[in-house]
């Protein structure tokens, strides 16, 4: 972007602490979001790109519920590919974390219009799996844990964890290009971003995945984001739902 903040990661890192320090009291116990958006600053009138401007960095925290995906620890989601199709990377890297998000929102709104809970599964031109609208997507096949490579996917720091979870627990890693074919045969499925860490699919565009239950690997690799976390993930997600709904979930998990 050849943008310059004007500021260090270690100013940055300071900024970003003291708004959550001043924001920590009206939030308790929640967990946070955390967000930064950095532009090139006021649009000279002129028009002129040459003319020197600062940028415009915020910073902004806000409270991040986990109720929506609650459900879907426990009974999965319903993953769906849509018409459109992802960016092609000559035009846009998709290793990049872009707020220019028109078209991953078109997306999802075909994808509601088969589901209203389903979640995108966008498929590149040659129609190789690529992303989610704000993640990555993984299967599992006979044991192995299986991923879109970054040339046709989001670089995703959620992706990366999980990858190294996975390795540290002895489940083997294949970095590959899948097809939704690969979908249809595979054992498990699951999606990776940072309000969730790991959500499950047990559906793919109304078929079932594997058994249609979430899978032994999935529940292994949620158990160590927990592990990471220091709490326990799933139950905190299932604990903010109101009840009866909780309590039905709990009883299945």
């Amino acid at each position: 972007m050849r943008l310059d903040p004007e500021m260090t990661p270690e100013q940055m890192i300071r900024l970003t602490l003291e708004v959550v320090e001043r924001n920590l009291p009206y939030y308790g116990e929640e967990d946070i979001w955390i967000v930064h958006n950095i532009s090139r600053g006021a649009y000279p009138p002129s028009g002129d790109q040459s003319t020197k401007r600062s940028p415009t960095v915020i910073i902004h925290t806000a409270p991040m519920n986990l109720d929506y995906w609650a459900e879907f620890y426990v009974r999965g989601c319903h993953a769906v590919t849509p018409f459109s199709r992802m960016m092609p990377a000559q035009a846009l890297d998709p290793k990049i974390k872009c707020r220019s998000r028109m078209s991953y929102t078109l997306a999802e709104l075909e994808v509601k219009l088969v589901d209203p809970r389903a979640q995108g599964v966008i498929l590149d031109l040659d129609g190789f799996i690529a992303e989610n609208r704000g993640g990555n997507f993984f299967i599992v096949q006979d044991g192995v844990l299986k991923t879109p490579p970054t040339w046709q996917a989001l670089a995703g720091i959620t992706r990366e964890t999980t990858i190294e979870i996975a390795r540290a627990k002895g489940i083997p890693v294949d970095v590959t290009p899948l097809q939704p074919y690969d979908v249809y045969v595979a054992d498990e499925a699951f999606f990776t971003s940072t309000p969730y860490c790991i959500m499950p699919a047990t559906r793919f565009n109304g078929l079932p995945v594997g058994e249609g239950k979430v899978g032994p690997v999935t529940k292994i690799l949620l158990e160590g984001w927990s592990e990471i976390a220091g709490f326990d993930i799933v139950d905190r997600a299932l604990r903010a739902l109101p009840s009866p709904q909780r309590d039905e979930l709990l009883g299945e998990r």
